[in-house]
Formats: C-alpha cells, structure tokens, sequence
C-alpha cells in the first residue's frame, strides 16, 4: 500500500506526495490534514439539507446525463463563501502551489464538491479525464466517515489501467484520509456502501482558457 503516515501540513508533507506522484502516479495520505479542519468539515455537512445536493451525473456540459445504473451518489459544490468550506479550499489551495513548485504541472486551480452516498450507493469504475480531452490532471478525495470499517462497504478501488481486473489499491474511506491521483491514468470505482458516506472529491486542472474563460467551466 502507498501509504504516507504521520504528516503534518508542512513542507515535508509536499515533498512527500510529490515523491510519491513521480513514483507511482497516486498516494494515499492517513490523517493528512488538521484534525480541527476534518472535524468542522463533518459537522458542516451533517447539517446541510438534502435540497443542498443534487444527484450526480456523468459528462459535463452538453454531454452531460443520469445514469443510476453507473453511479448513485449526491452532491454540492464548495464555494469561497462559505466559511466552513473557504479553510478546506485554502488548504487544497496551498498544497496546489505546492505541488507546482515541486513537480511544474502548472496547476491553475482547483474544483471540489461533497460527495453524499446513501446506504447502497456506488460509482462504477471510470476514469475522471481522458488524454487529450480535459484539463483535469489531478484528483482529490477526502473522506470525513468516522468510525468507518472494511464491513461498511464503499471502498475506493484503484485500478492500474482500464485491463486489470484486480485492483492495485484498496482505499477504506475512513475520517482524515486524502487519496490523490493522476486523473487520466487510473480507473476508480467506490463499491456500494453499507451506511452513509461522506467525502470532499475535487481536481486540480491546468489553464485551457481562450478569451479569460477557463476551460471546462466550473
């Protein structure tokens, strides 16, 4: 398992994803960022009302669509205005500049929402970004399920490409743990969860604009 441990939000903490993206393409990060942030962050979304979520869909743009067949999760977009939501998203900013300075990706910003499962919810394997086709390059997810077991289901499976039938990683979706990955190299899939699960699930994207308008849109 690619695991880092003990990881304060320090330099140190950059150099070592950084490391691990050259190395491997992916990290997963227990207990990456302060512990207040992930507390505020679950009890924020615990009083968030299901009209604050919409469910999810596959595409974007035109091509956008439900399918429960393919994934049956709910969400809400972060925005800056919301003071509980700003400290995640200045956290994910600073880790954006610092991933640049590391490895000159050229991250240009960032996009993120909460991710609702209901018991029984899942999202079929996929990739988040095709070569050639997006500026998504790479994905977060935060998980803020406390108390979460292997017997609760809703596991993140990494797989190495689109043939491999069994996956290279096994991610529990426990409170406090950050998985970061290149977007269009691994496929993912969250197997069906036994009880509520909650994560913040977001992606850093390079700068496709024409005319000041980023490209794809938020």
């Amino acid at each position: 398992m690619n695991a880092i441990t003990h990881l304060p939000a320090t330099d140190d903490l950059f150099d070592r994803i950084a490391d691990a993206l050259i190395e491997s393409g992916y990290c997963v990060l227990p207990d990456a960022l302060p512990e207040d942030l992930t507390r505020n962050l679950y009890h924020y979304v615990q009083q968030l009302d299901d009209d604050d979520f919409r469910r999810a869909g596959i595409g974007r743009d035109q091509e956008h669509q439900l399918d429960r067949r393919v994934r049956s999760d709910e969400i809400r977009w972060l925005s800056p205005d919301k003071p509980a939501e700003t400290a995640y998203l200045e956290w994910m900013a600073a880790l954006r500049l610092g991933i640049n300075r590391r490895l000159m990706l050229g991250l240009f910003d960032y996009e993120c929402h909460f991710a609702r499962y209901p018991q029984g919810a899942f999202y079929r394997r996929h990739l988040d970004a095709f070569q050639g086709r997006t500026n998504r390059v790479l994905s977060t997810v935060y998980y803020l399920n406390r108390d979460w077991t292997e017997a609760d289901g809703g596991e993140l499976l990494i797989y190495a490409d689109e043939q491999a039938r069994e996956p290279l990683e096994r991610v529990i979706p426990t409170s406090g743990t950050l998985v970061i990955f290149l977007s269009d190299r691994f496929p993912h899939e969250v197997l069906p969860a036994g009880r509520e699960r909650l994560s913040v699930t977001g992606w850093y994207r390079v700068n496709n604009s024409i005319g000041g308008l980023i490209d794809p849109p938020h």
